[in-house]
């Protein structure tokens, strides 16, 4: 937690105007698929048909089914107690202490990310990630906030990055007590664990693009280090296509004591933060207000992560995150990349931020006792089968355009090739317009411009790639052109 207080038969074809220069490719005819659950009205049926096939989920293929096998309840167990064992990790706790405090857990997180990153063969590299802090909300003095960042470089695709974290830094009730006991095995030890057993899982085995898993700092005073690792990424240009926070992950009991086992909460923001005024006025006249960046990485997370193999379920939560508070994607969000946030199913505030004590023979503060690491391990499964999934899949389609131009009931959408050796072509996905997730899929080929006969007023459309081994990326929403 942190610092943001505040029907019928209808025949498919593509077409491709004379003046195009893209390629283009002609669509067998297809019989209507059943569309989305609904209910009659006025005597029409809800479901009116429509091209293509129901969009089915991407299994994982066998590397990502052995990378899930290999994360291990009790390496995270060893983490979240560990961390907890510093004491405090308080932004502005003391720095050189070797056993106490932010700098010790820094030179741990650094020392174990090292290690991992020593069996890699070169395929991964840690440093520490650091900046002079001014004064400024909750940071009274100039403070060094440290990140620690393990980059596991893309192998065909090195420029497309997607990032990983969970925050190291912890308090109690007085965000300002930097010397209390605040063992933050929860908020936000359970997310580090998370990002340092990917780290070790994905560390030995290639990928096609570029994942930084971060421990990052200074969340609890302001969301300070993930606002720099943000920066610095954009700085350097890299291509950021997808972002999750874990962030309070390490239990499925609740304060009403109902246990969740198979449940995490994903957070996506509609209307992305970072559009102007005008850009999301656009977005509001076509009805886009669902289909932002982030909730098409939430909409690739139910594809790739819930399944039988992470073991979890995941409820989507359209918003950008909890009330009163939020997360180290929202650095993310700010900047114009696509972010999310993972959190358990309910919060127990009774061990959120609370001094540790022990009251009438109750204890309370964020203490290991109250994680569930098996729990933990999952929402590590639902990360990896996430990001790994996104890493060696072609990037989300760029340029995305849905022709505007004439009145139609044909929809044409053009969008930029990309540029992986190994891409397959293209799929148009869509769904009725007030259904949350995509519906229908009508394969393309290697083609930049498709016209569907399905009208634009009617429905929500996007564009996925596909490489030869069947791995999909992201759908790209258009925008009109």
């Amino acid at each position: 937690m942190g610092l943001n207080d505040s029907a019928p038969t209808r025949r498919t074809f593509l077409s491709v105007s004379a003046a195009a220069t893209a390629a283009a490719a002609v669509l067998p005819a297809a019989a209507a698929s059943a569309g989305p659950a609904g209910i009659e009205l006025a005597g029409e049926p809800a479901d009116l048909g429509g091209p293509g096939r129901p969009i089915t989920p991407q299994r994982p293929d066998a590397q990502l089914r052995s990378l899930l096998r290999d994360i291990d309840p009790a390496r995270v167990e060893a983490t979240v107690r560990r961390l907890a064992a510093f004491g405090t990790r308080h932004t502005l706790s003391t720095q050189d202490d070797p056993v106490r405090g932010i700098g010790a857990a820094r030179d741990w997180i650094f020392a174990q990310l090292s290690a991992y990153a020593a069996e890699s063969g070169g395929r991964m590299t840690v440093e520490v990630q650091s900046y002079l802090q001014p004064v400024a909300s909750r940071i009274p003095v100039p403070t060094v906030i440290s990140n620690i960042v393990a980059t596991v470089h893309g192998q065909i695709s090195p420029d497309r990055v997607y990032v990983i974290t969970g925050h190291y830094d912890s308090r109690v009730t007085d965000v300002m007590n930097a010397t209390g006991d605040a063992p933050g095995a929860d908020d936000d030890a359970s997310g580090v664990a998370v990002v340092l057993e990917l780290a070790r899982v994905m560390a030995t085995r290639p990928s096609a693009a570029t994942i930084v898993l971060a421990a990052v700092a200074g969340e609890e005073q302001g969301l300070y280090g993930s606002a720099y690792l943000a920066q610095q990424l954009k700085a350097n240009g890299a291509d950021v296509q997808g972002m999750v926070s874990n962030d309070i992950v390490g239990s499925p009991v609740g304060d009403d004591g109902v246990r969740h086992d198979r449940l995490v909460r994903m957070f996506a923001e509609g209307v992305p933060t970072a559009e102007t005024a005008a850009e999301a006025a656009t977005r509001r006249s076509i009805g886009g207000e669902n289909d932002s960046v982030s909730r098409q990485l939430a909409r690739y997370a139910l594809a790739t992560a819930q399944n039988e193999h992470t073991g979890m379920n995941i409820r989507l939560v359209y918003r950008r995150d909890r009330y009163l508070r939020g997360s180290d994607h929202i650095s993310f969000l700010n900047l114009g990349y696509p972010g999310c946030r993972f959190s358990e199913p309910r919060e127990d505030f009774a061990h959120q931020h609370q001094d540790v004590r022990v009251e009438n023979g109750v204890q309370y503060g964020d203490l290991p006792e109250f994680c569930d690491f098996r729990y933990i391990a999952r929402v590590a499964k639902v990360n990896a089968a996430l990001f790994w999934s996104l890493a060696q899949a072609p990037g989300t389609p760029k340029a995305v355009k849905i022709d505007t131009s004439a009145l139609t009931n044909k929809s044409t959408l053009r969008w930029t090739r990309g540029s992986e050796p190994d891409l397959a072509g293209y799929e148009i996905v869509w769904r009725e317009s007030s259904a949350p997730d995509w519906t229908h899929v009508v394969e393309v080929g290697d083609v930049t411009t498709a016209t569907i006969d399905l009208s634009k007023d009617n429905v929500q459309f996007g564009v996925r790639a596909v490489d030869q081994a069947g791995h999909r990326s992201p759908a790209a929403a258009p925008t009109p052109g």
